[in-house]
């Protein structure tokens, strides 16, 4: 897969969350394609993959590889932890002329990576075999992990199986990704915030980022990356300083009072991200349930970090104010645009 910034982009749902937005969805590409982004991902878990249904799943596949044909790169999430369900995702990808699919770890039944390799990925690759398969290593969500050594097996095996998103946050196994499958193979980081090390780090030798943070920011990162690409480190340090506040709402932790003690909550992606895209009159829409609200100190961290980036270093979100015509500081002080985005008791 070509070197770059991917953005894995949010689902729009409509306010009720019924519906995808479809007018939204096409504002958030076109939005995406101005910031020169190198490819998108379409219905990956930032997308709330498990919340669409099949038909809903296909629809914005189709529409993605509609609107980013010849202008950026087009990746369908088709993974699944049934293995003939993830195929038939794939066909339906592969026939709208994507250039990869994505596809986690199997989720909760937790085989093996043994198994992942040879009764998951394997039969996908050798149906496909023109078709960019990226295995998608997040442990973290998953329960399972894909191993480097059963990625240079597949590698070796099947071509087209040759690159990986790396989210374990586990150096240490990027490391051993690049020794078992050598310099050509292509490492692209799952985690905007190591995106950097894992860049500059010669012993993994990072192509790229799959990024949530580019749903907010797709010049800045995409020019972050760029920079790195071409040797650019003071420069892509710059620009990381300038979107660094942003990586802390990928997940945001609070400590939130009960009437049986405190207790720790996480909001984990994408509920913050579309939080903020909502807050800054971004079509983005409600997370599907079980997904649902930040807590009043959530949304304040959400608030805060927006803020500091606004006021620091205007130029991460202007774009969104010039593309849709929104006055940023205006939202982000006025309470009428927090209704409805946070629970008022926990």
């Amino acid at each position: 897969m070509k070197a770059g910034c991917y953005t894995a982009l949010v689902t729009p749902f409509t306010q009720d969350g019924a519906h995808v937005d479809q007018k939204g969805l096409e504002q958030l590409v076109a939005f995406q394609i101005a910031g020169g982004i190198t490819g998108i991902v379409a219905v990956g878990t930032t997308g709330e993959s498990p919340t669409l249904d099949w038909n809903e799943h296909n629809q914005v596949v189709d529409s993605i590889a509609r609107l980013s044909k010849n202008k950026c790169l087009c990746i369908a999430g088709t993974g699944s932890n049934n293995t003939q369900e993830a195929l038939q995702a794939t066909e339906h990808a592969a026939l709208q002329k994507v250039d990869g699919v994505l596809l986690m770890d199997p989720y909760y039944n937790g085989p093996s990576s043994l198994e992942i390799r040879r009764e998951y990925l394997a039969p996908i690759a050798a149906r496909y075999s023109k078709l960019e398969i990226i295995p998608y290593v997040i442990p973290g969500r998953t329960g399972t992990q894909l191993l480097p050594e059963d990625l240079a097996l597949l590698y070796k095996a099947y071509p087209n199986v040759s690159t990986v998103k790396e989210a374990t946050g586990d150096l240490n196994n990027m490391r051993r990704t690049r020794a078992c499958c050598g310099p050509g193979y292509t490492i692209l980081s799952g985690d905007d915030g190591i995106t950097f090390e894992m860049m500059t780090d010669p012993a993994i030798g990072a192509a790229g980022v799959i990024s949530v943070v580019s749903n907010i920011a797709p010049k800045a990162m995409t020019d972050m990356v760029a920079r790195l690409a071409a040797g650019d480190r003071n420069g892509a340090e710059q620009l990381l300083k300038k979107v660094t506040p942003l990586f802390d709402l990928v997940t945001v932790k609070t400590k939130e009072r009960t009437p049986h003690g405190e207790v720790v909550c996480r909001a984990r992606n994408p509920l913050a991200v579309k939080t903020l895209m909502r807050l800054l009159g971004m079509p983005a829409g409600p997370c599907r349930p079980p997904m649902g609200k930040m807590t009043r100190a959530g949304l304040d961290v959400v608030l805060a970090t927006a803020r500091k980036v606004w006021r620091d270093t205007p130029e991460i979100l202007k774009p969104i104010a010039d593309f849709f015509r929104v006055d940023i500081a205006e939202r982000l002080d006025n309470p009428k645009y927090q209704e409805g985005l946070f629970y008022r008791e926990y």
